[in-house]
């Protein structure tokens, strides 16, 4: 149970940390108004019951199975979508390269945001080209805006957006930058 929960917990500290690479790498498009964290991953972990049969039978809470990133990222222009996912892939090899923390580009989500409504907009398509021809992309609304993703049935929660359900990473207007990494972890009990 110790060693699961040492995976659980190493999992989240990847991810937070991949969060902090690409928002690092994003920091330099001059589209890039401010990004942050959003989801299970802005929250401080939590330990429950899991989907896995041996602990769920005994009912072993464990900390909570992260499977993905997902960062608003707040733009002032939609034009260069492409550029702004090869930043990602590119710092998410780095991490790979430079740390050995390997987080795959589709397990990280970019939702993109209006920066004067805070409107939902789409997320940052993981295709090279658009449209690729896959039945992605046959969705309505996919790729009106180039390589801006829209997903059957998706429905955004505005609330995903409230200061108590993200960590803003970085904000072009206040300059403020922090590091999801540097966010204290509780120790496994």
């Amino acid at each position: 149970m110790a060693e699961q929960n040492n995976l659980l917990l190493r999992r989240y500290r990847e991810f937070r940390s991949a969060a902090d690479a690409v928002t690092a790498a994003w920091r330099d498009r001059r589209e890039v108004a401010a990004v942050a964290l959003i989801g299970s991953l802005a929250a401080a972990p939590w330990k429950e019951v899991p989907r896995f049969s041996t602990y769920r039978r005994a009912g072993i809470a464990l900390w909570h199975e992260y499977s993905d990133v997902d960062l608003a990222v707040w733009l002032t222009d939609l034009g260069d979508l492409d550029g702004l996912r090869r930043a990602k892939d590119r710092a998410l090899r780095a991490l790979l390269e430079d740390n050995g923390v390997g987080v795959a580009s589709h397990q990280v989500d970019a939702f993109i945001i209006d920066p004067d409504t805070d409107r939902y907009l789409g997320r940052l398509c993981q295709f090279n080209r658009c449209p690729k021809g896959k039945s992605e992309c046959r969705v309505p609304g996919c790729g009106a805006t180039k390589l801006l993703r829209q997903h059957e049935g998706f429905r955004w929660r505005p609330e995903s957006l409230a200061g108590d359900r993200m960590l803003r990473l970085f904000d072009r207007a206040t300059g403020q930058i922090h590091r999801a990494a540097d966010l204290p972890l509780p120790k496994d009990e």
